[in-house]
């Protein structure tokens, strides 16, 4: 069954049939062929029953947060700022692309508006000033993929709701990690550029007095995060109450530079109800095709399967990523999250590995998974903001950010802390 099931999925997704609507074909095939029961009859209650959640509320908050930041030109004023620190390095403006994703993601929650947002500011450098188009597009597709390791993040959010487990927890988790992968891609760049000098364009060094200047438009994007997050640390806010509270924030902030219009404010809700309304079908047809995959017995299966090899729970982990990193190829992320989670972390939790630890270990294959083809949503983001080139410079360019994330997938399974040390030392 699992087999049929993973090439109905291949195969309606090469159709080009948007996610959501295939996860409900294929519930409704396992539903008609594998069910002994007509499932169909509480579809209505099902789908009720999935979106009926409090804490999913904070996705359309956090995405409006994003859209706000990127329309009001907030987002082009941190590049700027970020330009005028981090250019003297080698690599130049390759590290503005890295910095300026590590900061949005601490306020945006999406990996994709994170990509989108510095590559809409960012790719009209390239050329200007004589970048190498592959390493350029590459650091803004994988700095991208921070906003959902850097919280506040959905795809936590996402996770704790199937799991149940705390949101401030995982939020509070991804911090090392998100942090660490940053630095990480930082040092990668600076390691090619200082071989390879001529990819990284020209390293401009700017007067201190505008470096200094520049911080100025840096603080409204640590307000925003310290804000976002204080609130949910100290207690005074769940993450849901935080987002909104966020929103708030970044309207205020966007008045003060003058980047709040009419026309500003209705394309924002407009994005917003298109980017909520394609996760929600992502989550609500994930839930409908859980609900058909354990009524036909295939997640016990899927368990009977990975016990059944008779491996120690540090293979049977190590199958686990090998399993997400080929998914990751072929499925988009949220919603190979959301199939994926009610059937393996069950198992994850009884081989004695904590659900948050887990929790961060998944999120770093699905940042891997959106920089890979051939569906990397972050390849398709920066190519388009690209407008010109072949789609193969952007994904050669991932290649280095790619195996500084086999690394740190290396790292957390070796040194589970580096996610663990701040939740326990928080509690």
């Amino acid at each position: 069954m699992i087999a049929s099931v993973a090439a109905g999925l291949l195969g309606l997704l090469c159709l080009s049939i948007p996610v959501g609507i295939v996860l409900f074909i294929l519930g409704f095939g396992i539903d008609a062929f594998f069910s002994p029961f007509p499932l169909i009859r509480g579809l209505g209650n099902l789908v009720w029953s999935s979106s009926n959640s409090a804490t999913l509320i904070a996705i359309p908050f956090f995405v409006l947060l994003g859209e706000i930041l990127v329309r009001s030109g907030l987002a082009a004023r941190t590049y700027t700022a970020l330009d005028r620190w981090v250019s003297w390095l080698p690599g130049g403006l390759v590290h503005a692309n890295i910095a300026t994703a590590t900061m949005f993601s601490a306020t945006s929650g999406s990996s994709v508006a994170t990509a989108a947002t510095v590559a809409t500011v960012a790719m009209p450098q390239a050329e200007k000033l004589g970048y190498d188009q592959k390493l350029f597009s590459g650091a803004i597709a994988a700095g991208g993929t921070l906003g959902i390791m850097i919280p506040p993040s959905i795809n936590l959010i996402v996770y704790g709701f199937l799991t149940q487990t705390s949101i401030p927890q995982l939020f509070v988790a991804g911090l090392v990690p998100g942090v660490l992968l940053a630095l990480s891609f930082v040092l990668v760049v600076g390691i090619i550029c200082s071989i390879r000098p001529d990819l990284g364009g020209e390293r401009r060094v700017f007067p201190f007095g505008q470096m200094m200047r520049a911080l100025g438009d840096l603080l409204p994007i640590i307000l925003l995060f310290t804000l976002i997050i204080g609130s949910i640390y100290k207690g005074w806010a769940t993450p849901t109450e935080a987002a909104s509270v966020g929103v708030g924030g970044a309207i205020a902030i966007a008045a003060m530079f003058g980047g709040i219009n009419a026309r500003m404010v209705s394309d924002a809700l407009i994005g917003t109800v298109k980017i909520t309304a394609m996760i929600m079908l992502v989550v609500i047809g994930a839930s409908f095709l859980n609900f058909t995959l354990s009524a036909a017995g295939m997640g016990q299966e899927l368990r009977d399967f990975l016990e059944g090899l008779g491996f120690s729970p540090l293979m049977t982990i190590l199958v686990i990523i090998a399993m997400y990193v080929i998914l990751g190829f072929f499925i988009e992320t949220l919603s190979l999250m959301v199939v994926t989670i009610p059937i393996v972390v069950p198992l994850v939790v009884k081989l004695g590995y904590d659900p948050i630890w887990f929790g961060i270990l998944m999120i770093v294959l699905i940042e891997m998974a959106l920089i890979t083809p051939p569906v990397g949503l972050n390849l398709y983001v920066v190519q388009g903001a690209r407008k010109s080139g072949k789609m193969s410079d952007v994904m050669l360019g991932t290649i280095p950010f790619v195996i500084a994330m086999s690394l740190m997938i290396v790292a957390l399974v070796a040194f589970p802390e580096i996610a663990l040390y701040l939740p326990q030392a928080l509690e």
